[in-house]
């Protein structure tokens, strides 16, 4: 079955940076659109970022434009985030996830994704 999992979340001070990865498995990676999602304590899931097929493209939440960058390694299945100059509203469980009909704009506007990972626990401190 499919799977993403993420990894790399954790405890940081406002300013510094993580880099979150997602492993994927049991999906012909390269046919679908790869995005982060995340989701602060009492808030509705968010977009972040998302990727082309063939990393030609990538879209950003204006929140974290020239902050955070998305990539992706289809030879090894993974999607990146690469998280600077983090700022304490950045708190959220981070969730990857991968759809196969969408866009990179309209997996921002629609999250009715295919598949989603478990996420993993980003805190930054002030």
């Amino acid at each position: 079955q499919v799977q993403l999992v993420e990894s790399g979340g954790g405890l940081v001070q406002a300013g510094g940076s993580l880099r979150l990865s997602c492993a994927a498995s049991g999906l012909t990676f390269n046919n679908y659109v790869l995005g982060w999602f995340r989701q602060a304590p009492g808030k509705e899931r968010e977009f972040v970022a998302s990727i082309s097929r063939g990393s030609t493209s990538t879209y950003y939440a204006d929140s974290v434009k020239g902050r955070l960058t998305i990539s992706r390694d289809n030879a090894k299945n993974m999607v990146y985030l690469q998280m600077d100059s983090l700022r304490p509203e950045d708190t959220a469980v981070y969730y990857c996830a991968a759809d196969r009909r969408k866009n990179i704009v309209t997996v921002a506007s629609d999250p009715s994704v295919d598949y989603w990972g478990q996420g993993t626990q980003v805190t930054v401190s002030s």
